[in-house]
Order: C-alpha cells, then sequence, then structure tokens
C-alpha cells in the first residue's frame, strides 16, 4: 500500500501527468532571430527549464519543443509514453553581447541534476533525458570542457548525453510559458519552483530587471 501510495503521489506532482493532449496543438514552426544565437538542451520537464533561462538577462525566448527524433512522432501524447527518441528540450534563442554560451551551459548545469539517468525527480524515462543538443563544434567543445570543469562540483557522474542538433520541434501551444501561466499548478509550486529560484539565486546579478 506504501509502494501505490508513493506512486500515486509521483504522479500528482509529474510534468507528464499535467499536460491536456485535448488542447489544440500549434503547427510545428521554427523561431528566426537573425541576429540571435542559438543553444539547445534537454534536462527533464521542458517547464522547468523553459522558466529557468526566461529570467536570465540576454535570453530573448526560450522555447518548449522536442529533440532527438524524427518530425511525425514529435508530439506530447507519443513522446510522453516514452516510445520515441525525443527528449522534452528547451531551443534558447539569446544575445551573445549580453550572455555567452558558457553561463547558458553553467545554468542548464544548475537548473538539473545531470547525474540522474533517463530522470529528474518524479518524471521518469528517457523523455526526461539530460541531453545538450550542440549546434556547431564550438558548442561541443565548450560542452565538453565545461562538464570536465563541472564534474568535481558533483557527488556522483555527470551523465549528460550530448548530439548534433538534427532537428528541434516546438511543442504544443499549452506547454509555452506553462509556469508564467499557471504559477500555482501544484507540479510548478513542488517541482518547477525550487529549481527556477536555485538558479535565480546563483545568477541573480543576471536576473531580468522587471
Amino acid at each position: 500500500m506504501k509502494y501505490i501510495a508513493l506512486i500515486a503521489g509521483l504522479l500528482l506532482f509529474s510534468c507528464q501527468s499535467q499536460g491536456n493532449d485535448k488542447e489544440a496543438k500549434t503547427a510545428t514552426q521554427e523561431i528566426n532571430y537573425q541576429e540571435l544565437d542559438t543553444a539547445t538542451f534537454a534536462g527533464g520537464c521542458f517547464w522547468c527549464v523553459e522558466a529557468s533561462f526566461e529570467q536570465i538577462q540576454g535570453v530573448v525566448e526560450a522555447v518548449s519543443g522536442y529533440a532527438g527524433g524524427d518530425k511525425e512522432s514529435a508530439d506530447y501524447g507519443l513522446v510522453s509514453s516514452g516510445r520515441t527518441a525525443h527528449a522534452e528540450a528547451v531551443q534558447v534563442y539569446f544575445d551573445p553581447s549580453v550572455i555567452d554560451y558558457e553561463t547558458l551551459l553553467e545554468i542548464f548545469f544548475t537548473a538539473h541534476d545531470p547525474t540522474q539517468l533517463n530522470r529528474q525527480g518524479p518524471d521518469v524515462g528517457s523523455q526526461y533525458r539530460s541531453e545538450i543538443f550542440y549546434h556547431n563544434e564550438e558548442q561541443k567543445q565548450l560542452a565538453e570542457a565545461k562538464m570536465k570543469e563541472l564534474a568535481p562540483d558533483f557527488s556522483n557522474p555527470i551523465v549528460t548525453k550530448m548530439s548534433k542538433l538534427d532537428g528541434f520541434f516546438m511543442a504544443e501551444e499549452y506547454h509555452q510559458d506553462y509556469e508564467e501561466k499557471h504559477p500555482n499548478n501544484g507540479y510548478i509550486v513542488n517541482v518547477s519552483r525550487p529549481k527556477i529560484e536555485k538558479v535565480a539565486k546563483k545568477f541573480k546579478d543576471r536576473l531580468k530587471k522587471n
């Protein structure tokens, strides 16, 4: 009975249980900001990662979506089953004159636990894996160097994967800015908010001015 109660509690506050697949899905689209640079990260539920980055100066937009799989199966109902190759990911559009990729990497490794394999807290499955989708060779080299630099900060080995980005597919509209739209949601309060606040505390000098 205790095991059943534990599972029920995890589902109550899991990223997967909060989505509504009956809501209308927007067409997959690419956001093109000509003068900005782009980074793509996966670190568990995309609501947490998106909101962690959007509070940072120099981040113009953070978009929730899917990476690591094909366009045809880039659908929340399929991805959340864990049977596609996708990870819930966030595409970060940033101004390189304000913030650099190395700082984004530091934020990424603060916003989630890179030592957990195929899970983040209550969210379990390969779709919640830790992964850096690099856009070019420079990003790959910077990410490899940053992982080596930060490895001593963690008691367990970093298991973050690294892959060349083949495609990013924007998630359904109701996933975008989820934390901002639903601040009192149980998952947001209990899972997302502590991660967002952890980033805000560490990078307090880089927060956007209200």
